[in-house]
């Protein structure tokens, strides 16, 4: 089994990106963020005559996130208790016997800015969701864009980035408070490089120059992590033309 996770940065644009990745890398199951998309927008049609069925959560021009599977999605759910939050950034859904959390993690903007304080609230808010998810579900996967690298060798240049946005031991500790419920980072079962990216900024060759952060993960609970066989970023759609600035992540499962 197949699992994915791609920010595709604006859904209406990446369509056929998503279409060309379905056909070539055939997943189970793909989480989107970035959609860009009111609900009444989706392309369901278009994503099911590929074989996948679909629920989604979005909005006009920012956030929203889809996951697609080529089984029945059921249990949805897109808001959590005690995060009023109009923006659409979480999806959870049941396939087979996996519980599936779509994440597409608040930016912050920059550290001392009110995006910021609520990138921890919120992330303080998804950890008390997650932990309830875990205890009633064996087989859990929180996947998405995460906007936070977890240690020095998820960024490029860890001297200039320094304690700044996405790796300020705040949101490194939030984000490690997810991983404590009982999650593991898949990636880092099969790899431990430094350098390792799947996001890349299109200003200054960010890409050619493997100028980038590892910030869409998939995290997996301990009934899955021994049915774990490999974890890859997959950079070719990051050379296709007009691409998303992320690459999409992938997991793949023995059950």
């Amino acid at each position: 089994m197949k699992i994915a996770s791609w920010n595709v940065n604006s859904l209406k644009v990446r369509l056929p990106h998503v279409q060309q990745w379905l056909g070539e890398a055939r997943p189970d199951i793909l989480a989107l963020q970035e959609t860009k998309l009111t609900d009444d927008k989706f392309p369901a049609d278009e994503i099911a005559a590929m074989g996948y069925r679909s629920v989604f959560s979005g909005q006009k021009t920012y956030n929203g996130v889809a996951i697609l599977a080529r089984e029945e999605l059921t249990d949805v759910v897109t808001d959590i208790d005690g995060l009023d939050d109009p923006q659409r950034r979480i999806l959870a859904a049941t396939v087979g016997d996996i519980r599936v959390v779509n994440l597409y993690v608040v930016n912050g903007k920059a550290l001392g800015d009110e995006k910021y304080t609520y990138k921890l609230h919120w992330l303080a808010r998804v950890r008390d969701f997650l932990e309830a998810e875990r205890a009633r579900q064996e087989k859990l996967i929180v996947l998405g864009d995460f906007n936070i690298c977890r240690d020095d060798r998820d960024v490029y240049d860890p001297v200039a980035w320094g304690e700044d946005i996405f790796c300020s031991p705040p949101e490194r500790a939030a984000l490690q408070a997810l991983l404590d419920v009982g999650l593991h980072d898949s990636f880092r079962l099969f790899n431990e490089d430094a350098g390792l990216f799947s996001w890349w900024d299109y200003r200054q060759a960010g890409f050619r120059r493997n100028l980038g952060l590892r910030i869409d993960l998939i995290l997996i609970s301990d009934a899955l992590k021994s049915l774990a066989t490999s974890s890859i970023i997959d950079k070719a759609p990051r050379t296709w033309e007009q691409p998303s600035d992320h690459a999409p992540v992938a997991l793949e499962l023995k059950l």
